[in-house]
């Protein structure tokens, strides 16, 4: 009976102690749940802010792209036609110094060119005359339509103005751009993020005070990214004189503004 008693003994203690480092691992738990924004019990006393900074910076690349669309009674034929222009347009683009790396065909199409031919009307023997019903009307192929699209990103915005002309003097018509833009924007949101945390934490603290209240834990953060702006000049117009080529045209790439505005909820006692 005694060594019955001892082993349910030795049992409740190796139980107890079970429980608790099951209880004390819930506890650290739950304790480095605190660590994270919006972890643990949710808090029901809390005052939000946001914050708004703006950061802005010159444009270090310019993206352009321009199409070119043949027609020709053969596919053969429009496709040479598309080749040779594309080529002269992108000799004048090494030559400025774009690497190849930067030249990309973004779309490449080829089009059978359709018309619609009415029937002709038969004609009734031995009469000489037309009589219902005609032969009915059909698609037929007139030719084909090839196309090629290209982007270049120009690192060098010194030779954007001569790039352009150099488009416009290999007959290029369809040209996009250039669109100014910052190559490694990421870094330029990440600072007009944290500047715009920086104004939310300011805030809460003179909030903070004016209440008479303490901040004890951030409990939700959100980001409103507008995305940059960017301030740009139109392509000018470019006068060609009799007898004479044009000028480059003049593109300023004026200015990008990246804009971060956040709101952080801040629970307090």
């Amino acid at each position: 009976m005694e060594e019955n008693k001892e082993k349910f003994y030795k049992a409740l203690v190796i139980l107890a102690v079970a429980s608790s480092v099951l209880v004390a691992a819930k506890i650290i738990t739950e304790v480095k749940g605190y660590r994270f924004i919006g972890g643990g019990v949710s808090a029901t006393n809390t005052i939000s802010v946001s914050g708004d900074a703006d950061v802005y910076a010159s444009p270090d690349i310019a993206n352009i792209s321009f199409t070119v669309r043949e027609e020709a009674l053969k596919v053969s034929d429009a496709q040479t036609k598309v080749s040779t222009k594309i080529a002269t347009a992108l000799a004048s683009v090494r030559k400025l110094g774009v690497d190849d790396k930067d030249i990309k065909t973004e779309n490449y199409s080829s089009n059978p060119k359709y018309e619609w031919q009415e029937g002709k009307k038969a004609v009734c023997p031995n009469t000489g005359v037309y009589c219902p019903p005609p032969q009915p009307g059909r698609q037929v192929i007139v030719g084909f339509e090839v196309s090629q699209s290209v982007s270049i990103k120009v690192r060098n915005l010194d030779i954007v103005n001569n790039l352009v002309q150099g488009l416009a003097n290999a007959q290029i018509t369809e040209m996009q751009g250039p669109n100014f833009a910052i190559d490694k924007e990421d870094d330029l949101k990440a600072e007009a993020r944290k500047e715009a945390i920086k104004k939310a934490e300011e805030k809460a603290e003179v909030l903070a005070k004016d209440l008479g209240v303490t901040l004890v834990r951030i409990v939700s953060f959100s980001e409103n990214n507008g995305g940059p702006i960017y301030y740009r000049a139109m392509m000018s117009e470019a006068k060609v004189g009799l007898g004479g080529a044009a000028p480059a045209p003049e593109l300023p790439s004026g200015q990008t503004k990246i804009t971060s505005n956040v709101t952080v909820t801040y629970e307090i006692r």
